[in-house]
């Protein structure tokens, strides 16, 4: 059930109008790497992708967008075993960072700049007003994500919705 709701989720904040670059999807990359399964962390982010993909528009950058969406789950497995204010904020700004460096060498390589070192500057530099967006979003999603499940976890622990809605 969670799995589904990440996905719908993902995609509804993705299609909906929004500010660019302020999306949840790295959050919910996070979020999913340290309540699910590995191989359901994966898939989340890259489902949400894939669909919304569909109605935003197909690029020759997904590999590394996709790919960087796949480092946040791997990197949120990290908060499988202790999870902290501290270290959600942590991982939600160095997967931001990897996101920004994954995804815009990928906007390098793939042609839209010179392929030279003042090219890839260039592309780094033009990009730090999408970082700067793209970072807050992160942390203040993965702050709700965090917070509401903790939440709700907290309350249905003892409860037979807990089976439904918690992960073990």
């Amino acid at each position: 059930m969670l799995v589904i709701v990440l996905i719908l989720a993902g995609i509804a904040l993705r299609v909906l109008p929004h500010a660019p670059n302020f999306t949840p999807v790295a959050a919910i990359a996070l979020f999913g790497g340290a309540y699910l399964s590995k191989k359901y962390s994966i898939i989340v982010p890259l489902s949400l992708m894939a669909i919304s993909d569909i109605f935003l528009g197909m690029h020759n950058v997904v590999i590394f967008t996709w790919g960087g969406f796949v480092l946040a789950a791997l990197l949120g497995t990290m908060l499988k075993k202790q999870k902290s204010v501290s270290k959600i904020a942590g991982a939600s700004i160095l997967s931001s960072l990897i996101f920004y460096i994954v995804s815009n060498f990928g906007v390098w390589l793939m042609g839209w700049y010179p392929h030279t070192l003042s090219g890839l500057v260039n592309c780094y530099v033009l990009a730090l007003p999408f970082l700067r967006d793209f970072t807050l979003s992160t942390l203040i999603y993965s702050a709700a994500f965090f917070g509401i499940y903790e939440f709700v976890a907290s309350r249905v622990k003892d409860t037979k919705l807990a089976s439904v809605l918690l992960t073990k």
